[in-house]
């Protein structure tokens, strides 16, 4: 899929928990200070529903790893800032490493070995498979395209292209 097509759908609150596995109570709270705020649309007054797009989900995901490995949360806001600026695609190749104090971003085997071998990675989150994860999850979750619920069937790049032309 292209950033293109992932900045186009929407999935309400709900959705996002369940994809990244975390509470409403903590999707509240972390929009509410901006750690990770919705990208598709933000919640304007009473009864208005956050949407959060794929990228939304992939960085609630990572967060949720973060914590439980007992990251700061200092530390993790400096990720989110981080990774906010890096395309949709451009995290499926990454892996942050963590020695619990910071986070290093590696791209490459050739990084997480020397990065392992200096004595302070202590843990890894490879992006892409958490992409993965959160992927297989929305699969079969409901999103919304400009208004319109499409289903989770129906969100992968080939009826998007198909639900576009009319077909």
């Amino acid at each position: 899929m292209t950033d293109q097509t992932f900045s186009e759908i929407g999935y309400r609150g709900a959705t996002a928990c369940s994809a990244a596995g975390i509470t409403y109570r903590q999707l509240d709270y972390w929009a509410r200070t901006g750690l990770v705020e919705p990208s598709v649309r933000t919640a304007m007054g009473s009864g208005t529903q956050r949407l959060y797009g794929f990228k939304d989900i992939l960085v609630l995901k990572i967060v949720k790893r973060l914590l439980d490995a007992g990251v700061s949360l200092q530390n993790i806001r400096t990720a989110v800032d981080y990774l906010r600026n890096r395309g949709v695609t451009e995290l499926e190749s990454m892996t942050l490493m963590s020695d619990g104090a910071s986070i290093y971003e590696c791209s490459s085997p050739d990084e997480i070995i020397d990065l392992l071998q200096g004595g302070q990675g202590v843990f890894g989150i490879a992006v892409g498979k958490v992409w993965s994860e959160v992927e297989g999850s929305l699969a079969s979750l409901p999103g919304e395209i400009n208004g319109a619920i499409v289903s989770g069937e129906g969100n992968d790049e080939l009826s998007l292209r198909r639900s576009r032309k009319g077909a």
